[in-house]
C-alpha cells in the first residue's frame, strides 16, 4: 500500500528511544523526512544518525525541553528554516510518575499537565497555522490506553493524558475543515524503558519481583504479549498518511484488547 508520504515533513517529539524512535523510523521508512527532538542530545543525535543511514532521508535533531513554549516555537522555526514545510506532527513525552492520589503533590499536578498537556499545546499552537495555509496536514497525540480505562497508580497519567483525548477531538472539529486531521493513539503495555520503570516501581510497592508485575500485565491483556513498539508505529504511520483521509477525531487504542470497553 502506498501511503503516499514521501517526501513530506514530520516532527516527532520525544524520538531518541522507544515509541518516538519506532514512529520516526516508519515514517522515514516511507520517505518523509524528519525534525526530531528530545532532551537528551546524545541519544537522539546516535537515533538521528541510525534513521538517516537506514532510509536516506533528511534528519534535523535538535534537544527541546517540550514544557517550554520557547523552545518547541524555536524548533518549530527551525523546521520550517531547514526542511522547507511541517506536514506532520506526533506528540509524545514521557509520562508522568507512577503514584497513587495520595502520594502526589501540587507540584507533581503541575509538572504532569505541563509535560502531556501543555506540550501538545504548545505543538498545536505552531504546526497547525502552517498547516492551515498548505491545506494538509497531521497532528497524532500520543496518549496511553489508559485515557480509556485508568490504571492503578498512575492517578497522573490518567488525568492529563486524558484532558489530552480532550484536546484532540476539540482541535479536530474545529481544523477538519482544512483537511488537517487530528487523532490521538492510546498504546497498552508495550516493551518500552517507561514499562520496565513501571513494573519495577510496582514491583517495589508490593514486594515482589518485576517479572511478576508484567505476567500480571501479559494474563489481562486478550492478546497474552506485550506490544513492540513497532506494532504501536504502524498505526501512527496510517493516521499520518493519505490513507487515513476520512479519520479525525479520534483515540485508538493499540493494546492487543487491554481496554474492555466498546468505545
Amino acid at each position: 500500500m502506498n501511503l503516499n508520504i514521501k517526501g513530506k515533513v514530520a516532527i516527532v517529539a520525544a524520538s531518541s528511544k522507544g515509541l518516538g524512535k519506532a514512529i520516526a523510523l516508519g515514517l522515514a521508512k516511507e520517505g518523509a523526512h524528519l525534525a526530531l527532538c528530545a532532551r537528551t542530545a546524545g541519544t537522539l543525535l546516535a537515533s538521528a544518525e541510525e534513521i538517516r543511514a537506514a532510509t536516506g532521508v533528511e534528519v534535523l535533531a535538535q534537544t527541546v525541553d517540550v514544557t517550554r513554549a520557547d523552545q518547541v516555537n524555536g524548533f518549530v522555526r527551525e523546521t520550517l528554516r531547514r526542511l522547507g514545510r511541517v506536514d506532520i506532527c506526533v506528540t509524545n513525552a514521557g509520562g508522568p510518575p507512577a503514584k497513587p492520589f495520595s502520594e502526589t503533590s501540587v507540584e507533581d499536578w503541575h509538572a504532569a499537565v505541563n509535560l502531556n498537556l501543555m506540550s501538545t499545546v504548545y505543538f498545536a499552537r505552531e504546526v497547525l497555522p502552517i498547516m492551515q495555509k498548505q491545506r494538509w496536514g497531521r497532528l497524532i497525540a500520543m496518549t496511553s490506553a489508559s485515557v480509556k480505562q485508568p490504571i492503578d497508580r498512575l492517578i497522573l497519567s490518567n488525568s492529563v493524558r486524558a484532558a489530552v483525548s480532550g484536546l484532540v477531538k476539540s482541535l479536530s472539529n474545529e481544523y477538519a475543515q482544512d483537511n488537517i486531521l487530528i487523532n490521538s493513539v492510546c498504546p497498552g503495555y508495550t516493551l518500552t524503558d517507561r514499562l520496565n520503570e513501571l513494573s519495577e516501581k510496582m514491583a517495589a510497592a508490593e514486594g515482589v519481583e518485576a517479572g511478576a508485575i508484567q505476567a500480571r500485565w501479559i494474563s489481562q491483556i486478550p492478546a497474552r504479549r506485550l506490544a513492540s513498539p513497532e506494532e504501536v508505529a504502524n498505526v501512527v504511520v496510517f493516521l499520518a498518511s493519505e490513507r487515513a483521509s476520512y479519520v479525525t477525531g479520534t483515540s485508538i487504542a493499540v493494546d492487543g484488547g487491554w481496554v474492555k470497553g466498546i468505545h
